[in-house]
């Protein structure tokens, strides 16, 4: 039994083979029908370049559409060491020392905080560690309240960072304390 074994397993290897063929696998192409079962704001992206009020560049936020939500990657440099508040904020403006940003992104009209007892605004997140050596990142997945209909919205989008520590119960911003860098959120 075994001396027929062994060539009928080379056989069939040579025979699997000889089905695959040469020529490439062709691409998926992507149509309106694919498409039409996908979440709302799956597949779009936005970016922001966060900046200091003295114009210097500290890090880059990507948030990109997925059928769960809008994730939010966030990748910091040259940033004060320790735990900061991080927040999308309602208007697409760092203007007048990140003020013209305004408040939270909040659709729902909830009280602030991660851990509040009714909360979440659409825009909070946990805080963002930055090292001893300025740097940090932050990969978190928004409320299911967040669009990117909303966050792409005729007025925009800012991302802020805070000079403090979000303590995620206080409304309306969890006592993070001062705006040190913002960016606004640009399709793309």
């Amino acid at each position: 039994m075994r001396k027929f074994a062994l060539p009928l397993l080379a056989l069939g290897a040579v025979s699997l083979a000889a089905c695959g063929g040469n020529e490439p696998a062709e691409e998926p192409v992507a149509d309106d029908m694919a498409m039409e079962g996908a979440a709302p704001g799956a597949g779009e992206a936005a970016t922001a370049t966060l900046m200091t009020a003295e114009g210097e560049e500290v890090g880059t936020v990507t948030a990109t559409g997925s059928a769960g939500g809008i994730t939010i990657d966030v990748s910091a440099m040259n940033m004060p060491e320790g735990p900061h508040g991080v927040h999308i904020h309602t208007v697409g403006s760092c203007e007048d020392g990140f003020a013209a940003a305004e408040g939270h992104w909040n659709p729902d009209d909830s009280m602030h905080g991660l851990e509040g007892d009714d909360g979440q605004h659409a825009g909070d997140m946990p805080n963002l560690e930055i090292g001893a050596d300025g740097t940090g990142s932050l990969t978190y997945m928004l409320s299911m309240s967040a669009t990117f209909d909303g966050l792409l919205d005729e007025d925009g989008s800012a991302f802020i960072v805070h000079a403090g520590e979000d303590d995620q119960t206080t409304d309306p911003s969890g006592d993070s304390g001062d705006r040190i860098a913002c960016g606004v959120f640009t399709a793309g």
